[in-house]
């Protein structure tokens, strides 16, 4: 899975200054999720169709231990 280096901040960031963040870098077949705050530690990255399958999890079961399944 090959990533450029484009990575956007989260429109979510937060309350205050903004520093509850994770950035995102796409590209057709995966998606990267890095800490804004750490960006040279570790990055999450997932097949597109995965992520997908991810997000549409956190939308259906927000906070819920449904998620720890997953």
């Amino acid at each position: 899975m090959t990533i450029s280096d484009n990575w956007r901040r989260s429109s979510y960031s937060g309350g205050g200054d903004g520093n509850n963040c994770v950035e995102i870098e796409t590209s057709p077949t995966c998606i990267a999720i890095r800490d804004s705050k750490a960006p040279a530690r570790a990055t999450l990255t997932l097949p597109a169709d995965a992520f997908s399958s991810f997000i549409e999890a956190v939308k259906t079961h927000p906070g819920g231990t449904e998620i720890a399944r997953f």
